[in-house]
């Protein structure tokens, strides 16, 4: 294989399995935490028997106020924790939960977080972030293939000159360098699907954008399935295909982004477009995300 930059495979695809797009399925999943004050126990019932598939290609909105499930589901996703029932399947098949089966699941699924810093460790340059998962997913590679790899994943998030960033530190980038690291980090290991955690929320306004803009850009051309999980309804309208809203763990209301948000059906989708700012303010954000490209 050479070297060189070029002439890798694009960094979005490297270590894809061939004309493989596939789908990721939440099949009746439930999930409760056992809480404890003093003598007393109690339940709590965080997601109560959700299924939906999300498939290579497309984004679906997981929409819904702090505590409705949303990040709960994110985790169960990305194996970070444990369902109480149902399951999670890929392509059709069920996901494995541990040795190989479980790594070429992490290799299929990533997940990019809501806190860019806190997601990146302070004490390792920008390289060894992307090198460390490109060397656990494809250990056949020679250390000029890696770094040729980090070098054009960098790019591919558009931090150019990728050599300007390789040896520096979480702390010396801004936050919205700092996501585009996570998510390049998120792309190292050949991921077909992305769950990105408000991955804009912590983010300063005028950066925002940027980023969303950079998701839907590795979205279409590399056709990955992405969960956007967020509580902004003028996003999910113009980032998704689907939109689900989620209240007290459950789905309420489900369909394509422009009919939740145009002619919402649930009580509760009606309240949060109310509580919006006012969402038809972003109304030519798709036009202004294309336009940005």
């Amino acid at each position: 294989m050479s070297t060189t930059v070029e002439q890798q495979p694009d960094a979005t695809t490297a270590g894809r399995r061939e004309g493989t797009r596939g789908s990721l399925e939440a099949r009746n999943l439930v999930k409760d935490f056992r809480l404890r004050s003093g003598l007393k126990t109690s339940t709590l019932h965080a997601v109560k028997d959700v299924s939906f598939t999300l498939e290579a290609g497309r984004t679906i909105a997981l929409v819904g106020e702090s505590g409705s499930g949303k990040s709960t589901i994110a985790r169960m996703l990305a194996k970070l924790e444990t369902p109480t029932s149902g399951g999670v399947y890929i392509d059709g098949a069920a996901s494995g939960s541990r040795g190989r089966a479980l790594e070429r699941y992490r290799s299929d699924v990533q997940m990019v977080f809501q806190d860019p810093f806190a997601s990146l460790n302070p004490f390792h340059s920008i390289a060894h972030h992307l090198e460390r998962p490109i060397r656990l997913h494809d250990r056949g590679l020679g250390r000029a293939e890696v770094a040729a790899r980090v070098e054009a994943l960098l790019e591919r998030v558009q931090l150019s000159p990728a050599s300007r960033y390789l040896e520096r530190r979480p702390h010396e980038l801004s936050g919205g360098q700092r996501q585009r690291v996570a998510i390049a980090r998120a792309l190292a290991p050949g991921a077909r699907f992305i769950i990105a955690d408000e991955p804009v929320s912590m983010l300063d306004v005028s950066i925002r954008l940027g980023v969303l803009n950079l998701l839907a850009e590795l979205q279409r051309e590399a056709q990955l399935g992405v969960l956007y999980i967020t509580h902004d309804l003028a996003t999910a309208r113009h980032f998704s295909d689907e939109i689900l809203v989620m209240y007290r763990g459950d789905i309420v209301e489900r369909g394509p982004a422009d009919e939740v948000i145009l002619n919402p059906q649930h009580e509760y989708t009606m309240r949060l477009l109310e509580a919006a700012a006012d969402p038809d303010r972003h109304g030519a954000l798709r036009d202004e995300v294309r336009g940005a490209e």
